[in-house]
């Protein structure tokens, strides 16, 4: 069947027939494609005629109803309705008299946003139909004369309104068999035809649907069992550099006040990352490269470096050949806070508002509190740039460490030990390595060669595995440049004990091979199972566990290559047991597809 709905009132008010034709009753009675026509008429809940609906047959069998809506009022006084119509139309007309601008006004300022919400996005073909011959001739384009455009409703507002809604726009001059049957009703019977296709498309592809619900379906694949998570290690970087003070291993450099009454022990290293002042302190710099005079200035006042070392025996971890600078510090009040400072800085010199409130309560006098702060934020600026410490917030001065003892790495200045690997040297300085990695603090602590030794040779690791190594020692982080190399420096991580590195270096391998395609994968030369093999003698049982989920999902490519006969016993139970897709899955594969071939049916799934 065909719904259509037309709104508007095509009569102009002025006619002296007042029984003149509607459009879609001379449709209907002048078309040779229409038969058996009826007609009701139907009212509102109020009693007034809202609408009339024609009932007929067109193309033969096929059934056309048509409500016919001459007033808009159906809009205001019943919305249910209205919607309920243009819900359920296959085609709307919207019908008005070219000599009723009234009318035409109303439909435009009232009721096409009303349509546009009924319609609600839905596809319908919209027909608009001026009708009518303009009383006053050809419109005057003058821009003075109004006339004409008061009376009449022009063409370029037709056509805007048809474009406002998506329609299409007919004039129809008069209601003769040209215009009626040839125009108006080609159009419409082009838009019936759409839609009789359309819906014995839809009718068509249900059935279709249906008659394949009832057919031997294909077994189902599930999805591969999920792989174990590995959930990665939190940083502990600025508690390491802080033990470091607190346990005052590898000091290299002591601060004493005047007197001489006390020491505070402390890394050159470490103070020298954070601060410019330290490094024209201990010759890192020079004076004549000091970009910021004042610094230098601070550092002459502040500090005054003396050579010698009153107490021979208080420093631990050094060379006995390499003595701790001493450094007298010439303000008494802020050589007492000093321990808070020092505290401060290897705790990653982000807990400002810590050391204010425990100077404040050292002091006791907030002239003394603001003088010592305003000394500590001097010392921890950059030389040339506005002072990153100047609000003295948490989230400004954060991280310096990490990015600062990069600088560091991998150099001579103020090294103190040199690792020899594969015929080249590696310069290091003790206090990071200690800090940072409990196997090397007990190598330069214990009674080992290596702790009163200079030059430290590195077996079974390859010079660029053990600069990452020590790389991620000095910055905290690691970038392998290829799942072998991340699998060398999981292993010297593992020698070393460095777990949160041997995390990392996890991660990375899951996720390259995660990424990888599976055409990719078949054709890739790196070996699994020999990855497989080393975690396991690494000690790596997540990257073990995961690698062995890996290939088990990924059955059917690693079964056909011949590293897969390397798997013990023990390795490739668990694969077949967790394989994918599993035998049970190939095996209704196999039937189904037997199934199709004795149908002497192509499988469009498969």
């Amino acid at each position: 069947s065909v719904n259509i709905v037309a709104f508007g009132n095509e009569t102009d008010g002025f006619s002296e027939d007042g029984q003149q034709p509607s459009l879609i009753w001379s449709y209907l009675r002048r078309s040779a494609l229409i038969s058996q026509i009826d007609s009701s008429l139907s009212a509102s809940h109020v009693g007034n005629p809202v609408f009339t609906e024609y009932q007929a047959c067109i193309f033969g069998n096929v059934r056309l109803v048509v409500h016919d809506c001459p007033v808009w009022d159906i809009f205001d006084s019943d919305w249910y309705t209205s919607c309920r119509l243009i819900g359920g139309a296959d085609i709307i007309v919207i019908k008005y008299s070219v000599n009723d601008k009234t009318s035409f006004q109303e439909l435009k300022d009232n009721y096409v946003l009303m349509i546009k919400k009924a319609l609600n996005h839905c596809s319908v073909p919209v027909i608009i139909s001026a009708i009518g011959a303009r009383k006053n001739g050809v419109p005057c384009t003058c821009p003075l004369c109004t006339s004409d455009r008061r009376s009449c409703v022009t063409t370029s507002e037709g056509v805007q309104l048809a474009k406002e809604l998506g329609a299409t726009y007919l004039e129809l001059h008069t209601l003769n068999d040209f215009y009626i049957q040839k125009y108006f009703g080609g159009v419409l019977e082009y838009f019936m035809i759409q839609n009789l296709n359309q819906k014995s498309y839809e009718k068509m592809k249900k059935r279709k649907k249906t008659q394949k619900c009832h057919r031997v379906q294909p077994p189902q694949l599930e999805q591969p069992e999920k792989m174990p998570i590995l959930k990665g290690e939190a940083s502990h970087y600025n508690a390491d550099l802080h033990n470091l003070l607190c346990c005052c291993q590898c000091a290299d450099v002591a601060f004493y006040p005047e007197d001489l009454s006390s020491v505070v022990e402390a890394h050159k290293i470490i103070l020298c990352s954070v601060s410019h002042l330290f490094m024209l302190l201990f010759g890192v710099k020079s004076p004549s490269n000091a970009h910021d005079s004042s610094t230098v200035q601070l550092a002459q006042s502040l500090f005054a470096v003396e050579t010698g070392d009153p107490f021979p025996s208080s420093h631990r971890g050094v060379p006995p050949c390499v003595p701790p600078v001493r450094v007298v510090v010439k303000d008494s009040v802020f050589c007492s806070c000093l321990p808070d400072i020092l505290h401060f800085i290897y705790s990653g010199a982000f807990q400002w508002e810590r050391l204010e409130e425990d100077i404040k309560k050292k002091l006791k006098d907030s002239d003394k509190t603001e003088h010592v702060l305003e000394k500590v934020k001097c010392i921890l600026k950059t030389p040339g740039k506005l002072n990153t410490v100047k609000d003295c917030k948490s989230h400004q001065i954060k991280r310096l460490y990490n990015t600062s003892l990069r600088l560091f790495f991998n150099t001579p200045v103020l090294a103190d030990v040199i690792f020899k690997i594969q015929g080249t040297t590696v310069p290091a300085h003790r206090a990071v390595l200690v800090a940072r990695c409990e196997v090397m603090a007990a190598m330069f602590n214990g009674n080992y060669l290596e702790a009163n030794s200079i030059l430290v040779p590195v077996y079974g690791v390859s010079k660029d595995t053990f600069l990452s190594f020590l790389e991620y020692l000095y910055t905290d982080s690691c970038c392998p440049a290829s799942i072998l190399q991340a699998m060398s420096l999981l292993i010297c991580a593992e020698m070393y004990q460095v777990m949160r590195l041997q995390h990392i270096c996890e991660l990375y391998i899951i996720t390259q091979l995660q990424s990888m395609p599976s055409r990719e994968l078949a054709s890739t030369s790196l070996s699994i199972v020999s990855l497989l093999k080393k975690a396991k003698f690494h000690n790596s049982d997540c990257l073990s566990t995961w690698l062995l989920h890996f290939i088990a999902t990924n059955y059917l490519i690693f079964s056909r290559k011949p590293e897969f006969q390397e798997l013990s016993v023990e390795e490739r139970n668990f694969v077949e047991m967790h394989r994918w897709p599993s035998n049970l899955y190939l095996k209704q594969l196999a039937d189904y597809r037997n199934y199709i071939h004795s149908q002497k049916c192509h499988c469009t799934v498969m």
